[in-house]
């Protein structure tokens, strides 16, 4: 297993037109010269990731998928914009470099900028790290640390990505409106779920600026000393909300070691591994840090669990319509209900 990330294969139906890129590309980056070596990143599964591998220079373009999109969702000039204004005062965004927003050119608007080398950890860390338990629990902490300083950036210069006040209000609704939109017949309603979401909704909200979607799959760590996090990635969900939301984001891909075979089948990231804080654990050390209370908190780790539920859902619905041929999406369905099901065992075991 290599250290260093790389891309495999592009996906079939998934090729870039490089006839119709270059032309742009020369002239938004007119020092490239030459064809790039074209390779993509299988771990996300939703927006289309490539590398471009130039003699001067080795880049990332992103673009949404192909199909029927959310309203709001694969916005590639927002997360182009947002990681711009966002680099002087969180160093961990990498440089983007230029955007297109003529779906003429590939199809669906992009972006470009810079790739970070280092280790992402995906499912397993690379065996060549040969970590310790110690190891392991000073990675899991420095990620930590990483979301901590990501809430506590100064949130005025970054206003326009935000809506102000209400966004807890606007994240349950939205998420049950698009749950109920993408649902397909061999998925549950959700039904009970919703109703806790919107009759136990929290009256206070906290500000910050949050990631929507913090994974370790999402971090690129030094190959040095992989305690350090060079970057983070994949800023399409970033937006100025409530913190205690995206830690709830967070834990709906945290699985532990004694979670059941289902869970532990569908593990993303090395969160089992001995060292690795618990869920519990790591709301503690989140709570430590922050000082901000988090007595009980179901009610975020519901949102959490609902949300990945709904993303996976849309997901599926461009599987089950034809949209997407990528097959890691056919069995998305079993999972949305599976999730439904521990959304309902967590609200249960709170009462």
């Amino acid at each position: 297993m290599s250290l260093i990330d790389t891309a495999g294969a592009v996906r079939p139906g998934e090729a870039l037109d490089l006839d119709a890129l270059m032309p742009w590309l020369r002239t938004a980056l007119p020092e490239l010269t030459g064809l790039p070596q074209v390779t993509q990143y299988s771990g996300g599964a939703s927006n289309w990731t490539y590398r471009l591998r130039f003699a001067q220079r080795d880049l990332i373009l992103r673009r949404g998928p192909a199909g029927t999109k959310a309203k709001g969702a694969h916005d590639m000039g927002r997360e182009y914009r947002l990681q711009r204004a966002l680099k002087p005062h969180f160093d961990k965004v990498p440089q983007v470099l230029a955007h297109c927003d003529d779906e003429g050119v590939l199809g669906a608007e992009f972006y470009l900028m810079e790739r970070l080398e280092g280790v992402i950890p995906r499912r397993r860390f690379p065996a060549e790290l040969a970590l310790t338990p110690e190891r392991t629990r000073a990675i899991c902490h420095s990620a930590l640390d990483t979301l901590v300083a990501l809430h506590r950036v100064d949130t005025a210069p970054l206003a326009a990505f935000g809506k102000g006040q209400g966004y807890l209000e606007r994240q349950i609704q939205g998420w049950c409106q698009r749950f109920s939109r993408a649902r397909t017949w061999n998925v549950g309603r959700g039904r009970s779920v919703m109703h806790y979401l919107e009759a136990k909704m929290p009256s206070r909200e906290r500000q910050a600026l949050i990631h929507n979607d913090y994974r370790f799959d999402n971090l690129v760590l030094d190959a040095q000393d992989p305690t350090q996090v060079l970057g983070v990635l994949d800023w399409e969900m970033a937006t100025i909300g409530d913190p205690l939301m995206d830690l709830g984001n967070t834990l709906a891909y945290w699985v532990q070691a004694d979670d059941d075979a289902v869970l532990r089948s569908a593990r993303l990231q090395p969160t089992q591994l001995p060292g690795m804080l618990t869920r519990a654990q790591v709301v503690r050390y989140y709570a430590d840090r922050t000082g901000i209370a988090c007595d009980d908190f179901t009610y975020y780790e519901v949102y959490g669990l609902f949300r990945l539920a709904a993303i996976m859902q849309q997901i599926y619905y461009r599987y089950h319509h034809g949209q997407t041929r990528n097959p890691r999406f056919k069995r998305f369905w079993f999972f949305v209900n599976y999730l439904l099901w521990r959304c309902q065992r967590r609200i249960s075991a709170n009462r």
